[in-house]
């Protein structure tokens, strides 16, 4: 743990890519998390290899042909290209608040689908569109409950009926050794981000009396899940 730690720390201060000027910016807002933009993929693959990979791609076939699909706190980005292996006719707004996780995203090949880059915290996506398929990847733990609250009751405005939700986050099953690297991560994140909580919030009870979940995968030793939501009409 304590090697872990130490190579997250020093990737973060590795310094980050150019902005690609030619993605459109809805806001000229810097974000936490620009500063570890550039290395943040090196970072979580250091300590969980593929896993928070394999927890996302893994729900990417359940994605309906044709969807117009809302990626909330999609990062730098890669999930573009796994996308555009499977799929080829998406819509996708995507929506980063971090200015240089944006210009990252902007440079990947996401193929045929269409995407819309969207500079802007989730609660500020104001749009008349509604959504087949929503994607928070690993977002949720960066909040406290009452910020979840405003933010999980935005989206599921925007969800369709019947619409699906892949949703892929931390669980915390009371394990010794899930506790100390999560306080560890958050401490770290903490440093580097300013991340405003230090506890991971249980998700369920915001989706279970709204949503059928339809798969669940756990994935690193059942630290991480992954689960195909739909929404109850």
């Amino acid at each position: 743990m304590d090697v872990q730690f130490a190579i997250l720390i020093i990737l973060s201060i590795h310094p980050n890519p150019r902005s690609d000027k030619s993605i459109k910016q809805h806001s000229q807002m810097t974000t936490n998390y620009d500063k570890i933009a550039g290395s943040y993929d090196l970072i979580s693959r250091a300590v969980y290899g593929k896993a928070l990979v394999n927890a996302q791609v893994c729900l990417l076939q359940y994605i309906p042909a044709l969807s117009r699909v809302l990626i909330v706190g999609g990062g730098t980005g890669w999930l573009l290209e796994d996308i555009a292996k499977i799929h080829s006719d998406l819509t996708i707004d995507y929506i980063e608040s971090s200015a240089k996780m944006i210009a990252l995203s902007g440079k990947r090949d996401h193929g045929t689908n269409c995407i819309n880059f969207i500079n802007l915290p989730a609660e500020d996506h104001i749009t008349e569109e509604r959504y087949d398929v929503i994607l928070t990847p690993f977002f949720f733990d960066n909040f406290k409950a009452d910020k979840i609250e405003i933010i999980f009751t935005k989206l599921n405005t925007l969800l369709k009926q019947d619409g699906i939700w892949l949703y892929v986050d931390f669980v915390d099953n009371g394990r010794f050794w899930q506790k100390l690297l999560l306080k560890t991560m958050y401490l770290f994140f903490k440093i580097t981000t300013g991340i405003e909580t230090q506890e991971l919030i249980n998700m369920n009870p915001f989706f279970d009396p709204r949503y059928h979940k339809i798969v669940e995968i756990l994935h690193y030793h059942n630290f991480i899940r992954s689960v195909v939501y739909q929404k109850l009409s």
